[in-house]
């Protein structure tokens, strides 16, 4: 999902630290199908054949770290980013989490990274990836798409896509639209 959060300080312990472009990615604890069930805006299961079915996550970015190619200097190709963020929804209640890297494939033009992210769902896990343009540009991060490429458990063989907005510093809308 992919996420791309916020990349502003945060109180996460160990080594995250804000990312030196001012932005960054995000997209993402276990288990709790309830709250879950309850995002989704059709309740029919991702296995019924020719269906879809959207979810409407709210992302709140835990951790992150940089490993910059230049430590100190201009953003550079292979720039990369780990994160971490939680996932909530409608209610605010936690339902899942997002992992991932992004990895800066071109700095100029506002820039452009790839990211693989895991969102960690009831039920099982969504494979997201894809490009996220813009990156580099000051302000809010960028609206992204990326494709869902897989998934395990109730999201086996999973396609689709995820829509993210930032709606607040550390925070995204993610919309899950999963085709099967």
């Amino acid at each position: 999902m992919q996420e791309h959060q916020p990349q502003e300080p945060h109180d996460a312990p160990h080594q995250s630290r804000p990312s030196r472009h001012g932005r960054c990615c995000a997209g993402h604890p276990h288990h709790l199908r309830p709250a879950a069930a309850a995002a989704a805006t059709d309740a029919d299961s991702a296995h019924d054949k020719g269906k879809g079915r959207g979810i409407t996550l709210t992302g709140r970015l835990a951790e992150q770290t940089r490993f910059p190619v230049n430590p100190g200097g201009a953003p550079a190709q292979g720039d990369r980013t780990v994160f971490r963020s939680i996932l909530f929804d409608k209610d605010d209640k936690q339902v899942g989490e997002t992992g991932g890297t992004c990895t800066t494939t071109r700095v100029d033009n506002g820039g452009a990274e790839q990211c693989v992210v895991t969102y960690t769902l009831p039920g099982g896990q969504l494979s997201v990836q894809g490009m996220v343009f813009g990156h580099l540009v000051p302000g809010p991060p960028p609206s992204f798409d990326n494709g869902i490429t897989g998934g395990t458990g109730e999201f086996d063989r999973a396609r689709g896509s995820v829509h993210a907005d930032t709606i607040a510093p550390g925070t995204r809308r993610f919309t899950i639209d999963l085709k099967r």
